[in-house]
């Protein structure tokens, strides 16, 4: 894939997340799926994403936006005084929760490439009172952070809307410290995707057409020097993952997954 091909797909996601943003800003209300007229409430969306009630009233209004596909808090095993990076951390819900997990002595780091998602963050942080978290504009192939200080990278159903998931791994395996591990969430294919969808780059910023298989992260990982590699496919996931697209049958082609491997 080209260059262009990469800027283009990017400037589409960086516009879908854009509105997102804009939409909660004027109706307290966003969209998560494919389908930006048929709201649920962030609450109930990231319920069913494996949040507890604890979890979702921890964090500051505006933070959870009821995107994701799964829930990184429940696989990090985060421990007080450890470094870690969200990549792509939208309003900065799973952010927060880290911040809490690490303490006052770890500190939390998210990157988004969407200025209208950083400035959020920022405004969340502040409101809650978060010291030991900020927010970063960067793409995730292009990390803006040191070689090698990071203890955990977490993530949310973010890598696979990025061209070119090769370099963010090995972006992830340079700024982890020896030792250090990713704990993600995302989706993956498990089965070949209809043309139609495939080719569509709506399809593709809602987190749908640029699902890789298991076979392909499994090797992108370990060619970028990762081990311990475990992908673990979460059946339960198809139930919401049919309504992101009603009657499209998307529960037939993709599921959720955890995603884990260590420096």
């Amino acid at each position: 894939m080209s260059q262009a091909s990469h800027d283009e797909i990017r400037q589409n996601v960086r516009n879908r997340y854009k509105q997102i943003v804009l939409q909660q800003a004027n109706s307290g209300s966003c969209c998560s799926g494919a389908n930006p007229t048929d709201c649920a409430a962030p609450q109930e969306v990231s319920s069913k994403l494996g949040y507890s009630t604890e979890e979702l009233n921890a964090v500051p209004e505006g933070a959870n936006l009821g995107l994701g596909c799964g829930n990184p808090q429940t696989i990090a095993d985060l421990k007080a005084g450890e470094s870690v990076l969200d990549l792509g951390s939208g309003g900065g819900f799973d952010c927060f929760l880290a911040a809490r997990q690490v303490g006052e002595s770890g500190r939390v780091i998210g990157v988004d490439m969407t200025p209208e998602m950083v400035s959020q963050a920022r405004k969340n942080a502040l409101k809650g009172g978060f010291k030991n978290a900020e927010f970063r504009l960067g793409e995730i192939e292009h990390l803006p952070v040191a070689d090698e200080s990071i203890d955990v990278i977490i993530s949310n159903c973010v890598i696979n809307l990025s061209p070119d998931k090769p370099q963010v791994f090995r972006e992830a395996y340079r700024a982890l410290k020896p030792g250090g591990r990713i704990a993600v969430s995302d989706i993956v294919t498990t089965a070949e995707l209809p043309v139609d969808i495939k080719n569509d780059l709506n399809s593709l910023s809602s987190c749908i057409s640029g699902a890789s298989s298991i076979q392909e992260l499994e090797k992108a990982l370990q060619e970028s020097g990762f081990s311990q590699i475990n992908i673990l496919p979460k059946e339960e996931s198809r139930e919401f993952i049919r309504d992101w697209v009603p009657g499209a049958n998307l529960q037939d082609y993709i599921v959720s997954a955890v995603i884990k491997a260590v420096k």
